[in-house]
Order: C-alpha cells, then structure tokens, then sequence
C-alpha cells in the first residue's frame, strides 16, 4: 500500500490510498459515472422564467474589508451581475466599502452569525434568491473566477444550462509570492503571480436555479466543494469543467487546458497570513487549521506562475482608478 499525492493534472487535497482493492473501487466509480451520464441524457429543464441575473455569487465574508471592493470589481468585469453577501460579524469597515454597490441593487447584504457559516447561509441564499438568477456561484472573497476558453462566465455555464445542477470549477492556488508585507493599497490579483504547478482536485461550485438544491442531503453535508442537485426527486451528482461526472474522489478531466478556474489566494503575504488567516480557521472547520505548519506546507508547493487573470488586469485598474 502507498499514497499518491498528484497526477498530471492535479495535486490532490488529500493523498489518494492506493491498496489492493483500488482498481476495484476506481472500476466501480467507472460504472457509476457512466449510470450518471445515461441519467444526465434523460433530463431537459425549461428556463427559469424572468431572471433578473445570469451569474450571481453568494458569498461569507468576515473582516474581509481592503479586498471586498477589488472582489466585486473584477467579477463584475468577467459577468457576475449581483452579489449575495453574508456578514459574519465583521468588526472592520465594510459597510463603507460596501454601501454604493447596495445603493447601485449590485450588492444584497445580510447579518450572518450562525454556525456552521457556510452551508446555512447557502441554503438561506438559495431558498430565498432562485428564482432571480440562472446560476449562483458559492465562493469566497480570497477566490476570484478565471474564464480561460472565453471571457465571460455566462458564456463557459450556458452549454451546461438545461442538464446539470452543479458545475465544479477547480483551484489554482497562489502563494507569498515571496512577500512578506506588501502595501495596503496593492491588487492582490496583481501581487500573487506564484501558485502551485498543478491545478487541486478540489474547488467551488456554481449552482443551477433550474434545479432543486438537494439541501440538508446526506450527499451535500458540510461539503462546500462538491454540491449535488435534486431533479424530479433523483439526486444528481456535481460535474466538473469538463462535464465529467464527478463521484467519490475521482476528477476525470477532458482534452485540452483547464477551460475556467478559481484562483485562490489563501495565504497572500507573510504578515497578512499572520495577522489574520491564522486567527480565524477554515469556514466549515470547528479547530483553527492555519498555522504555521500549514502555511509552508501549502507555500512549498508553490512553483510554478500562473498568469491567466492578468488578461483583466487593465480593465480592472481602469474600472478601480488604480495609478500606481
């Protein structure tokens, strides 16, 4: 027995155990795609009638106050059209940041102080928004959505409009870049160009409203990374990018080069780790699973530079009145 950490796509979240019985459960997830995919040719869903939106984000947010207005900038610039967002008992200056995209109807804001955050505020998203947008994306304010085959985000989801639920778009995940301050001012998509040399086999969802949201699930749980749907009652697995069917921890990937991806900047600087990532733990998690040990673990698998955002760099600039 030994545990594999990588293939040539991905670096994988958790090292897959290989063993005797793994080609037999790969043969099994084999089958079970393929009921899938039968299943997937069998559905056919109308629009959603009068949508306001085709591309929203629901997004958590917690003291996340010098990035929110870089974040909404730069998604509106690739199709997201509104905003979502969920308060979790931020004690720095949101609202100021805030407050002319609420008063432009870009931006919907809510308290949020249940726990789990994230899961909840999902459901609440989805139960009370569904009907005004053609598909929620669930990220968060340190991932920002990457169109690489087209440029808006609209245009890579709507092929997958009438048949799937759920569509997983994998991390890129960015580094230090070998800072360890940077000025307050600076773009974090700007600043973190060193990421990871392969994309994680884990990522975030975007949601398709002409499904039911197979909500409180055994299925969904507390997994923010892969969601099912419910069509008719029968329970639909996510797909990935690609339109593989995505069960178990397998992730087959198509041909060619990753059609859109999440650029995650987890860590951003040294100092902004320290001083914020490490005090408040992971979104889902009970126990604070940033320290020190994590950060090298995820910093040194940054070797690589990953440059596909950088195609918006002058718009969002523009649109920011950035001079520097």
């Amino acid at each position: 027995m030994y545990y594999k950490k990588e293939n040539k796509t991905f670096i994988f979240d958790r090292p897959k155990k290989i063993s005797i019985k793994y080609p037999i459960k790969k043969s099994l997830l084999y089958f079970k795609r393929l009921y899938y995919d039968m299943l997937f040719k069998t559905v056919h869903t109308k629009p959603v009638q009068d949508t306001k939106y085709d591309v929203s984000i629901c997004a958590i947010f917690k003291d996340e106050a010098d990035y929110l207005k870089e974040w909404i900038e730069f998604h509106k610039i690739v199709g997201v059209e509104h905003f979502y967002l969920y308060n979790n008992m931020s004690s720095d200056n949101y609202l100021e940041v805030l407050k002319p995209y609420m008063q432009s109807g870009e931006v919907t804001l809510a308290d949020w102080e249940e726990w789990p955050v994230q899961m909840p505020a999902y459901s609440d998203c989805v139960k009370k928004y569904k009907q005004e947008t053609k598909w929620i994306a669930f990220v968060d304010i340190d991932e920002f959505i990457v169109p690489n085959v087209c440029d808006k985000i609209y245009d890579f989801l709507k092929k997958f409009d009438s048949r799937y639920p759920i569509v997983i778009a994998y991390w890129r995940c960015f580094g230090t870049s070998g800072r360890i301050e940077r000025k307050k001012e600076g773009l974090v998509t700007e600043d973190f160009t060193v990421s990871w040399k392969k994309y994680t086999d884990i990522g975030k969802c975007f949601y398709n409203t002409r499904f039911d949201y197979a909500d409180n699930e055994r299925v969904n749980n507390t997994n923010v990374h892969g969601r099912w749907g419910k069509y008719k009652n029968m329970l639909l697995p996510p797909v990935n990018c690609y339109g593989k069917v995505c069960i178990g921890d397998e992730n087959p990937v198509g041909k060619g080069s990753m059609p859109i991806q999440i650029n995650h900047y987890l860590l951003k600087s040294y100092g902004e780790y320290i001083n914020k990532k490490r005090k408040r733990g992971g979104g889902v998690h009970s126990v604070d699973l940033h320290n020190m040990n994590y950060f090298y673990w995820h910093e040194t698998k940054c070797q690589g530079a990953d440059y596909h955002i950088y195609k918006y760099m002058i718009q969002l600039k523009l649109n920011l009145q950035y001079e520097q």
